[in-house]
C-alpha cells in the first residue's frame, strides 16, 4: 500500500541540516513566518512537508536557515523526482516507495539509502516546487505580486529577500573523498562514482569526459613527439599524421558516447524521465494563462523575443566579431614590428622579443573573452528566454562563436593568407601554452588564494575554538555562507573545447600540441578537484545523462579539423610538386580528399553504436516491462 503524504511526520528528533537560506538582513518578520510555514506545512495544504530551524548565532538570528527532511519525507520525495535506483536482481528501476523492499541496500533504519546530494537535490526541487495559493503578494513586500502556480522561491530571489540556497558540506565525506581524489600524486583514475555520490552527475560527468579525454590525448601525444623530432619535412608521415588525427578525433567522441551510455546507466539518470520545465526566474512578461498546465504565469511574445535577438544580440556580436578581427591585425603589425626588430639587431634578446606580440595577444584574448562573456550573458538575459534550456543553448552560441573565432581567426589568417608555416607554429605553441596557463591561474589558483586568505581572517574572528578543532556547525555555516558560487561547468568544457580546437585544426602542423593538452589535462584535473572542494559552495546536484550541447560543439570542431588539414596538406610544397600544370586539379584532388575522409567520419559515427549491446538490451526490457505494467492495468 503507498505511503500517505499525510504520515509524513515534520517533527523529528535527529534533525540532520542538508541545506541553507539565507534571507536577507531586515526581511520582515511575517515574510519569514509566512515563508517557513509554507516550507514545514503539509503537502495536502501547500506545503513542502520539510523540516526548518533557524541559525542560532552569539549574535542572534541573522536569517539563517537550516532545512532538512525525515527519512520517509526523503523516500517519497526520491519517488517524486523520479530518481532510479539498484534493484536486488541488479537491473535499475524507478524508485517507488511501495517497492522499496526490492530495491538493494534498503531497510527501514539505513539512513545512508539515498546520498547525501540525493537528499539536498530533493529539498531543492521540493522548495522551488512550493507555489503561491491564493495569495496576490509576498507578505511584507506589497511590490512582490504573486499568482496562483508561482514559484514562491523564484520570487524571493527576484525581489532579493531571499539571498541563496545552497547545500551544506559533509566534512567528514568530503575528507576522504579530498585524499582518494588529489590528496596524494599518483598515476591512476579518478574516483568518478564517490564523486557522484558528493556532487552530483553533471560534475562527475565532467570529470569523467576530462580524464577520458586525456587519456585519448595520448596516443596523439606519443605519435606528434618523434614526427615532431625527426620528420618535419617529411611528406608522407605528413599525411599519415594527419590523416591519423581525423579519423582519431571521431572515435574519440563515438567512443565517449559509449562509455557515457555505461556511466550514466550505472548512475540511473540514463533512465531518468524529463521532467516538465518550468519558466526561468529572471522571465518575466504579462500574466497570461499556459495551454499546457493551465496555470498562470507569465508570458511573451516569441515576436518581441526574435525582435531582440536578431535587431540587438546579432548585430552587437557581429561588432565584437569585427573588434577581434581589428585586435588581431594590431597582433600582426607587432609580429611585423619584432621581426624587423630581430632583423636588425640579430640578439639573442631579440629573438626572445619575437614570442612577445603572441604571448601578449595571447592575454589580450582571454580578457577579451571574460569580458565578452559578461556581455553575452547580460544580452541573453534580456532576450527574455522563457526556459533554462532556451537561455543555455542562446548563451552557448553566443560564446561559442566568438570564442572560436577570437581564438583561431588569426591561426586562418596565417595558415590561408599570409601562407607562413613557420609563424603559424609559434603562433600556435604560444597561444595554446599562454591560455592553459592563464586558466589554470585564474580559475583555481587565484580563487584558492583568495579563499585561503578569507579562511584564516575568519579564523581569527571566531577564537573560541582552538585551530586543530573540527569547526562547529555555526562556523561551517559563515564560512561556507561566504565562498564562491560555482556558476556550473560551462566554462570547464568551453575550455576543453578550445583545447581541442587547438589539438586538432592545425595538428599536422604543430603535433606537440597534444603533447601540451596532456599535461595541462594532468594539471587540470588536480587544481578543478582542489577549487570544489575547497573554493566554492558545495553545487546542488544535477542528473544528467550526456554532456549535452557539447558533443554536438565538439563533433563540430572535428568536421571543420578535417576541411582544415586538408587544406594545408594541400598547400604542402610536396603536393603542389604533384600538380606543377594545374592548380585546378590540385584543389579538386584536395576536396574529393576531404569529401572521402568527411564520408568515412560519417561512417564509422553511424556504425559505432552510442550504446553498448548490454546496455541496449537493458533498456529494452525496461520498456517492454513497462509496457505490460500498462496493459495489465
Amino acid at each position: 500500500m503507498k505511503e500517505s503524504w499525510s504520515s509524513v511526520d515534520t517533527l523529528e528528533t535527529n534533525f540532520r541540516p542538508l541545506v541553507v537560506i539565507e534571507l536577507a538582513k531586515g526581511t520582515k518578520e511575517e515574510t519569514i513566518e509566512w515563508f517557513t510555514k509554507r516550507i514545514v506545512d503539509k503537502k495536502a495544504n501547500g506545503g513542502a512537508q520539510l523540516l526548518i530551524k533557524p541559525l542560532v548565532t552569539e549574535n542572534g538570528n541573522e536569517n539563517i536557515y537550516l532545512v532538512g527532511a525525515s527519512h520517509l519525507r526523503l523516500l517519497l520525495g526520491a519517488e517524486n523526482v523520479g530518481l532510479v535506483k539498484e534493484c536486488n536482481d541488479n537491473s535499475m528501476r524507478a524508485f517507488t516507495y511501495s517497492s522499496r523492499k526490492t530495491f538493494k541496500d534498503f531497510a527501514d533504519d539505513n539512513q545512508n539509502f539515498l546520498t547525501m546530494s540525493e537528499c539536498q537535490y530533493i529539498i531543492k526541487h521540493e522548495l522551488e516546487n512550493l507555489r503561491a495559493k491564493d495569495e496576490k503578494m509576498i507578505p511584507g513586500y506589497p511590490q512582490a505580486k504573486l499568482y496562483p502556480g508561482k514559484s514562491i522561491v523564484r520570487r524571493l530571489l527576484t525581489n532579493g529577500i531571499l539571498v541563496q540556497i545552497f547545500p551544506l558540506h559533509d566534512r567528514e565525506e568530503l575528507k576522504k573523498l579530498r585524499h582518494t581524489w588529489y590528496g596524494q600524486v599518483k598515476i591512476g583514475y579518478q574516483p568518478l562514482d564517490e564523486i557522484r555520490c558528493y556532487f552530483g552527475e553533471t560534475i562527475a560527468l565532467y570529470f569523467g569526459f576530462l580524464e577520458y579525454f586525456t587519456f585519448a590525448l595520448i596516443p596523439m601525444a606519443v605519435i606528434g613527439i618523434p614526427y615532431y623530432v625527426f620528420a618535419w619535412e617529411d611528406y608522407d608521415k605528413y599525411v599519415m599524421f594527419a590523416t591519423f588525427n581525423l579519423l582519431w578525433s571521431t572515435v574519440i567522441l563515438e567512443v565517449w558516447k559509449r562509455i557515457c551510455a555505461v556511466m550514466t546507466y550505472r548512475w540511473g539518470t540514463l533512465l531518468m524521465k524529463r521532467q516538465f520545465e518550468e519558466p526561468r526566474p529572471g522571465f518575466h512578461g504579462v500574466l497570461g494563462i499556459n495551454p499546457v498546465t493551465g496555470r498562470e504565469e507569465p508570458v511573451y511574445s516569441s515576436i518581441k523575443r526574435q525582435l531582440r535577438i536578431y535587431l540587438v544580440s546579432v548585430p552587437f556580436v557581429c561588432l565584437c566579431l569585427y573588434f577581434s578581427l581589428y585586435v588581431m591585425m594590431i597582433y600582426f603589425d607587432l609580429e611585423q614590428w619584432a621581426l624587423d626588430y630581430h632583423e636588425e639587431n640579430k640578439s639573442h634578446f631579440s629573438s626572445l622579443m619575437l614570442y612577445v606580440p603572441s604571448i601578449i595577444y595571447a592575454v589580450v584574448i582571454e580578457i577579451m573573452n571574460r569580458i565578452y562573456r559578461y556581455a553575452a550573458e547580460f544580452l541573453t538575459s534580456w532576450e527574455n528566454h522563457r526556459l533554462e534550456s532556451s537561455y543555455q543553448n542562446h548563451l552557448i552560441l553566443k560564446v561559442l562563436v566568438f570564442n572560436f573565432l577570437n581564438c583561431f581567426a588569426s591561426l586562418f589568417y596565417i595558415a590561408f593568407v599570409l601562407f607562413d608555416m613557420k609563424l603559424l607554429r609559434q603562433s600556435l605553441a604560444t597561444l595554446l601554452i599562454t591560455s592553459q596557463i592563464l586558466n589554470q591561474f585564474a580559475e583555481s589558483l587565484l580563487p584558492y588564494w583568495l579563499q585561503k586568505r578569507h579562511m584564516k581572517k575568519m579564523k581569527e574572528r571566531m577564537h573560541s575554538l582552538k585551530m586543530d578543532t573540527d569547526l562547529s556547525l555555526v562556523e561551517q555555516v559563515n564560512s561556507e555562507k561566504e565562498m564562491g558560487t560555482y556558476l556550473g561547468t560551462f566554462d570547464d568544457y568551453l575550455e576543453l573545447f578550445l583545447q581541442f580546437g587547438y589539438v586538432s585544426l592545425f595538428s599536422c602542423v604543430y603535433p606537440l600540441a597534444a603533447v601540451f593538452a596532456v599535461l595541462n589535462n594532468i594539471t587540470e584535473i588536480y587544481s578543478d578537484a582542489l577549487k570544489m572542494c575547497r573554493v566554492y559552495k558545495r553545487p546542488f546536484a544535477e542528473p544528467t545523462a550526456n554532456i549535452g550541447v557539447w558533443q554536438l560543439a565538439f563533433e563540430t570542431m572535428s568536421v571543420i579539423s578535417v576541411v582544415t588539414n586538408c587544406i594545408l596538406i594541400g598547400m604542402s610544397p610536396q603536393v603542389n610538386a604533384l600538380f606543377p600544370d594545374s592548380k585546378m586539379d590540385l584543389i579538386l584532388t584536395v576536396a574529393l580528399v576531404e569529401h572521402l575522409l568527411l564520408a568515412i567520419k560519417f561512417v564509422m559515427a553511424f556504425v559505432i553504436p552510442d550504446k553498448p549491446r548490454d546496455i541496449q538490451i537493458k533498456l529494452a526490457k525496461l520498456e517492454f516491462e513497462s509496457l505490460e505494467a500498462l496493459k495489465q492495468q
